[in-house]
């Protein structure tokens, strides 16, 4: 259904940028086959996963399942308004890349909370850590670029034409 999970590289640095403690709880946007909710809740201590498509879901749920993850709650549901109801989070991460990260998303961070998402438009995205320091006060870290697919449900800029 033109979905693909991100690199395993891409994965992997979205990870250990994300500097997860055992004791975080992790919004993740965009589930896909499982395999990143999988990655972080073997250092968290409770993942919520988003995933539009409900094949997607249902699928990532029997993969979970079945490799014995139990504290992971995947959810079908457009991600793009996160979980306010759910939050605080200390860590969303954003499986799929976006033009930009909707504020709303970052007042679903707890205080010393860290987004992790990568941002921009093709052939330019950067890999960017978002950190909240205060009510209203973040810092941007774009440490590497990559490509992504995008997340669903995310408003895209509109486009310069003739």
């Amino acid at each position: 259904q033109g979905q693909c999970m991100l690199a395993p590289k891409v994965e992997a640095r979205l990870l250990q940028d994300a500097n997860i403690q055992a004791s975080d709880k992790i919004l993740e946007i965009g589930t896909g086959s499982g395999y990143m909710a999988a990655l972080l809740a073997q250092q968290a201590a409770s993942v919520l996963t988003l995933e539009i498509d409900p094949a997607l879901a249902q699928s990532a749920r029997t993969n979970l399942q079945n490799a014995g993850i139990n504290h992971v709650e995947v959810r079908q549901a457009d991600g793009s308004q996160g979980a306010p109801t759910d939050g605080p989070f200390d860590v969303i991460v954003l499986s799929g890349s976006v033009p930009e990260v909707p504020q709303h998303l970052l007042n679903q961070l707890k205080l010393g909370g860290r987004l992790l998402a990568i941002v921009g438009e093709d052939p330019v995205m950067r890999a960017s850590v978002i950190t909240r320091h205060g009510e209203q006060q973040w810092q941007t870290s774009e440490p590497w670029d990559t490509m992504a697919p995008r997340l669903q449900g995310f408003p895209e800029h509109n486009r310069f034409s003739f």
